[in-house]
């Protein structure tokens, strides 16, 4: 057994993490919603630039806070050192039961429902699809970081070649006739509630901060994750959604129910089902692969400083990753899976239960960048975030924003998982008499 990670991430790993993890189903649920909300085709694609705009500004101020804080515990190490070990205990636990599980169970609920279009397995089909992701990809990792990079680094080209022969399709698909009146239209306008859309598409960039730890050269390697990973979705975003208007017109693409799908149709006929259900297939296995990599690194942080947990803090020498860690996480998971299972919409239910929390540690993450700031003015810093303070209060600002829009319109799911979190805190006050200052 090893007490630290080896530095053996690269920015290519980092980049290929990022990819598997943001360009997701979102991509294929979420232009109809952003077009409704926009008043023309201008203001669509701009919408989405702006999504890339963010995602650029959060990853910059992640790469200051991994940059001076390297470590495999990513935000439980920022928010730890920025406010002390019971919120980064409380923070670690949230993680463990409802953002990073919560994450896992609805990305493989998303490939169960497409992966049961391809091979149906009855009537729950797609919840024993999703049971069955879970275990094999909790497995591809516990087998060592090795596997999990190569498995990341697959899935990550098969969902970018996957891709783009959808932007390709939808590039040389004759654009309608209704296409040159659609510019003309009204209605829409609703800007906040498109960005709102727009943001939880490009969600997920923040889990870089989990492979830190693990780099080769945080100091440099983190910018060049962020900008190289953020310049790679966004250009595919950007492009995905021209191609849905030029096969569809703005009108078209308002009254589509499936974009992805209905693209996918037009140029291939009966078959355009079958071929997107594979490349949804692809992005949320590459997302789910991605996204039980860096969780589990949370939960080997919490058990480092935690003595009751020690277990989850051991490092395992052989996979050179913390095994322990991802079985528990992988049992969660299929424990939110199967009370997924028994509501009517699984991806839903997992997305009301884990978005305010999310959302919630979001913002203090983006809050401590100025607690350091403030507490170690004179510091040098391996990176700065351009244009502070601007940047980080933007940050900031989308933050609470999206926690007030995650709170407004979901459902019973969220108190449930606010309630989950609530059953963490006697361990965060027992877990602050034991605080051992590993800094």
């Amino acid at each position: 057994m090893t007490s630290a990670p080896r530095k053996t991430i690269s920015v290519l790993d980092g980049i290929a993490f990022v990819i598997g993890i943001v360009i997701g189903v979102g991509i294929f649920r979420m232009p109809p919603l952003v077009a409704m909300n926009t008043p023309s085709e201008a203001m669509f694609l701009l919408a989405w630039l702006a999504g890339g705009l963010a995602m650029l500004i959060g990853t910059l101020c992640y790469a200051e806070l991994a940059a001076a804080h390297p470590d495999a515990g990513g935000e439980y190490q920022f928010l730890r050192l920025a406010y002390g070990r019971r919120l980064a205990v409380l923070f670690a636990w949230a993680r463990g039961t409802v953002i990073q599980t919560g994450a896992i169970a609805y990305v493989a609920f998303v490939f169960g429902d497409y992966a049961a279009q391809i091979l149906p397995l009855g009537a729950n089909g797609g919840s024993i699809w999703a049971a069955v992701s879970v275990i094999v990809f909790t497995g591809v990792n516990v087998l060592g970081t090795q596997p999990g990079k190569r498995t990341q680094l697959f899935f990550a080209v098969a969902t970018l070649i996957a891709v783009c022969a959808v932007i390709a399709a939808g590039l040389l698909t004759p654009a309608p006739a209704a296409k040159a009146a659609s510019a003309a239209s009204g209605g829409g306008g609703a800007l906040g509630l498109a960005m709102v859309f727009v943001l939880l598409t490009y969600g997920g960039w923040n889990e870089v901060a989990y492979l830190s730890g693990e780099m080769k050269d945080p100091r440099r390697d983190m910018v060049r994750i962020a900008l190289a990973g953020t310049a790679v979705v966004t250009a595919i975003y950007v492009a995905i959604n021209f191609a849905y208007l030029n096969a569809f017109g703005f009108e078209g693409l308002r009254a589509s129910k499936a974009v992805g799908a209905d693209l996918m149709r037009v140029v291939v006929g009966d078959y355009g089902a079958l071929l997107l259900a594979i490349v949804i297939c692809c992005a949320a296995l590459s997302t789910l692969n991605a996204t039980i990599f860096t969780g589990a690194r949370a939960y080997y942080a919490l058990g480092r400083d935690l003595p009751i947990i020690r277990r989850l803090g051991v490092w395992d020498e052989r996979g050179d990753n913390p095994a322990n860690a991802f079985l528990l996480q992988g049992a969660i998971a299929l424990a939110l899976v199967f009370f997924g299972a028994l509501t009517r919409d699984g991806f839903s239910a997992m997305v009301d239960y884990t978005a305010p929390v999310f959302w919630f540690f979001l913002l203090l993450t983006a809050i401590s960048l100025f607690v350091f700031r403030w507490r170690e003015p004179a510091s040098s810093r391996p990176f700065s975030t351009p244009l502070y303070p601007l940047t980080p209060a933007i940050f900031v600002l989308i933050c609470g924003y999206l926690l007030y829009s995650s709170l407004a319109y979901t459902g019973m799911g969220a108190l449930f998982g606010i309630g989950v979190v609530a059953l963490g805190i006697p361990l965060a006050l027992w877990g602050s008499g034991e605080e051992k200052d590993s800094a």
